[in-house]
């Protein structure tokens, strides 16, 4: 499977809706466990995360499918 963004399922960029598609996972935790990388785990972490978030959102490709 490859990762890609969703299209229609997407809250900013897609990138938490692709990847819950692909694993089949639910997009509301996957968004959930964004958030808790992002604020809760102790150090500077939101600044990796959004980072990391803006990276895949620019390289993935947008699916057809979802």
């Amino acid at each position: 499977m490859m990762l890609k963004r969703a299209r229609h399922d997407r809250r900013i960029l897609g990138v938490c809706g692709g990847i819950a598609h692909t694993y089949g996972l639910s997009p509301r935790g996957v968004r959930i466990l964004t958030v808790i990388l992002a604020i809760i785990i102790p150090g500077f972490s939101a600044i990796p995360t959004f980072i990391g978030y803006l990276l895949l959102g620019l390289l993935l490709p947008e699916s057809n499918e979802y």
